[in-house]
């Protein structure tokens, strides 16, 4: 029995924090925006295509970006205004599809292969859905069009800003040849630069590549490289997808240097990442560690346990773990994050008695503090 072809659409809204901003506030229109702090040690959250022009990009300090573009506007982030606009698009999609995996506020798949509504093209859909969100959101969003969730990623950037692009049945394996790696959703700088230092510089390099080869290199994420330079993908859209991971980090207004101080801020992440999980009813058996030095050197480190962490206290204590053998400091620390992955779900009994804990503890340290 022969399968339809899939019909996937990717929705990717344009410079979407920086866009809310500029739709809210008339007077940041044609500026150069910036969402986020302008602060020493301030990121850029997004960027207005006008900040773009001159360099300007997302992650990007926020002394780099005022650097590159020195009447660059800083606008605090409004989390709650894009998370509210965010439904509203969502909303939007569900009219047409309930096969809808949001990957981010901005962006998401949709699996119009059987939609909701009648329509014989999914770039009729695409086409009506961006209309939409102009005229209920006063934003603009981009398209992308294919038979894949990877090649409909690659083809919502290639129209961008305000337009969409098809890349129809057949087309696939010809459209990523001539594209670099590093242009490759699913392949970070990292990986690039591993593939570039084995002659893999485009499509058609990593099309050459046998199966056997990539394992060699890459591990488990072979057979999705393999597929993907022959323009293959085989993901499904998944609804509801379940969090692959919990985490939190701080930036720090000065590099850290004691070890005093270090400990206390992985005792504050540990908590703040527990009582996100604890919310969730989730717990996981992976604790991460991640340091950036004052240089901007970064390292991650990582443990698993045989069972889930049982609470914040002992999500504290692993971290520690992976923290001490990187002391004493011979540098500066910039940023520290932790993460907790491999998650599986909690008991809500266990989990409400953690909520309840969590907050008596937070009362009562706001009492000790009004002392």
């Amino acid at each position: 029995m022969n399968h339809p072809v899939r019909r996937i659409i990717h929705i990717d809204m344009d410079a979407f924090y920086a866009s809310v901003e500029q739709r809210d506030n008339p007077n940041l229109r044609g500026l150069p925006v910036a969402v986020g702090r302008s602060r020493e040690r301030g990121v850029v959250a997004a960027a207005s295509y006008e900040a773009r022009t001159f360099g300007v990009r997302s992650a990007m300090p926020s002394v780099v970006a005022k650097r590159k573009c020195p009447n660059l506007v800083f606008v605090p982030p409004r989390f709650e205004v894009y998370r509210a606009v965010s439904n509203q698009i969502h909303a939007i999609f569900a009219r047409y599809t309930a096969l809808i995996q949001p990957l981010s506020l901005d962006e998401a798949y949709l699996d119009v292969t059987q939609p909701l509504l009648p329509r014989p093209y999914a770039t009729i859909i695409a086409q009506e859905i961006r209309a939409a969100i102009l005229a209920e959101t006063g934003l603009t969003a981009s398209a992308g069009i294919s038979y894949n969730k990877f090649l409909a990623k690659l083809a919502s950037d290639y129209r961008k800003p305000n337009g969409q692009f098809v890349i129809p049945p057949g087309a696939g394996e010809a459209f990523v040849a001539d594209l670099p790696v590093s242009a490759f959703h699913g392949i970070g700088p990292a990986t690039a630069a591993r593939m570039n230092s084995l002659g893999i510089y485009t499509g058609a390099d990593l099309r050459t590549q046998s199966l056997s080869t990539l394992a060699h290199h890459f591990g488990k994420a072979a057979a999705f490289y393999h597929g993907i330079a022959r323009g293959e993908d085989n993901r499904p859209v998944e609804v509801n997808r379940p969090r692959k991971s919990i985490g939190k980090e701080t930036t720090f207004e000065r590099d850290i240097r004691l070890p005093a101080d270090l400990h206390s801020a992985l005792g504050n992440l540990s908590q703040a990442v527990w009582q996100a999980s604890a919310k969730r009813t989730l717990s996981g058996r992976t604790v991460t560690l991640k340091l950036r030095y004052e240089d901007f050197t970064q390292l991650t480190r990582s443990k698993s346990l045989p069972h889930c962490v049982q609470g914040s206290a002992q999500l504290e204590e692993i971290a520690l773990l992976l923290l001490n053998p990187l002391l004493p400091l011979t540098r500066g620390v910039r940023l520290l994050g932790v993460t907790l992955s491999s998650l599986e779900p909690t008991d809500s009994t266990a989990t409400e008695t953690q909520l309840s804990l969590l907050g008596s503890l937070e009362i009562s340290n706001k009492s000790s503090q009004g002392d």
